[in-house]
């Protein structure tokens, strides 16, 4: 008797956030990372179909789909690209409360970092994040408050100063200086992909590696580059799964997201231009995923919740560094720049 195991991915999810919270997950949507997500967990669900047949001698159901938790099912999982998104559902009892200890890399097979997408040839000689804030350097930065993309660019501005030995005022100093520099500040990912590669605006797009792909096909052939700045930070891709390990068809989901750590699946990540976690997958293909320290935003933010709080809550770190930019200014970088 076939085995069937659910699958529901929050690409975008909006339905389990609260507040200003729930504006920061749309991420992908100029159909990068989204969809490089999407493709990669059909291809794994097709794979370990086939997988599992081998090697229990069933051939299970992987059903796949978008949507909200209406109707959830038991004995499934659930992917997200945020591990704040899965600890809201861990917060409602849909989810267990350690799902991060119930698979590697805290229940993250997969992950991506921030980086600089310049103009070809890199006629501004950026290499670092030291080098945005130089008066010749026109930045392209996503609001941290209304999209996931931005939100990480900030933590990785942040996070690059306290590697460096800098403590947090230094640090708040840098990131200040930077949205204050900025040529545009963004209210989307699909805004500030739509500033530097449709209309020509500034020199560097900071934007998730996961992206890469999509902006490379976006601008033509030949018209952007990568640099790597000297570190950056972690961005994890988690999963969990729903309801407990011993209901349902959860040997079957627990299965899959245990596939998803193995080289099979981990090649099927590199593919879609997401970093793997595999070391082997990862050296395989060095030329696409340059080598670069991550530090966790545990390291310096305590956790990605707590980050929201203390960063991009109401009155936050953020809201303060903003409240220092010359009058006018944010009006400016809070309009909608989309093309009319």
């Amino acid at each position: 008797m076939a085995q069937v195991v659910w699958f529901k991915s929050f690409l975008a999810v909006a339905a389990l956030a609260v507040g200003s919270f729930a504006q920061a997950q749309a991420v992908g949507s100029f159909n990068g990372s989204a969809e490089a997500a999407r493709a990669f967990y059909e291809d794994t669900s097709a794979a370990f179909a086939q997988h599992y047949q081998q090697t229990a001698g069933v051939q299970p159901q992987v059903r796949r789909t978008v949507a909200d938790t209406r109707g959830v099912e038991r004995g499934g999982v659930v992917a997200f690209n945020t591990t704040t998104d899965v600890q809201v559902l861990a917060d409602l009892g849909v989810v267990a409360g350690d799902w991060a200890q119930q698979f590697p890399h805290d229940a993250a097979p997969t992950m991506s970092t921030v980086l600089f997408v310049v103009r070809e040839g890199n006629p501004r000689n950026v290499r670092d994040w030291s080098d945005l804030i130089r008066p010749d350097v026109r930045v392209v930065i996503a609001n941290p408050k209304t999209c996931n993309n931005g939100r990480y660019a900030y933590l990785g501005a942040w996070g690059s100063v306290r590697e460096g030995g800098g403590t947090d005022v230094q640090a708040a100093e840098f990131v200040g200086e930077l949205y204050r520099h900025a040529h545009v500040v963004a209210k989307s990912e699909r805004d500030a992909v739509a500033a530097f590669v449709q209309r020509g605006e500034g020199d560097v797009l900071i934007a998730f590696e996961s992206d890469v792909a999509a902006l490379r096909q976006a601008a033509g052939a030949g018209k952007v580059a990568v640099v790597y700045p000297s570190v950056s930070v972690l961005a994890e891709n988690p999963v969990a799964l729903v309801g407990s390990a011993n209901e349902g068809d959860a040997g079957v989901a627990k299965a899959y997201l245990d596939y998803l750590y193995t080289d099979e699946a981990q090649e099927i990540a590199a593919q879609h231009a997401i970093r793997p976690r595999s070391p082997a997958v990862l050296a395989r293909h060095a030329d696409r995923f340059k080598p670069i320290p991550l530090f966790t935003v545990a390291r310096h933010f305590g956790s990605l919740r707590l980050a929201q709080k203390v960063h991009f809550s109401e009155g936050g770190w953020f809201d303060q560094l903003y409240q220092r930019l010359q009058p006018g200014a944010l009006a400016a970088v809070e309009r909608d720049r989309s093309p009319s």
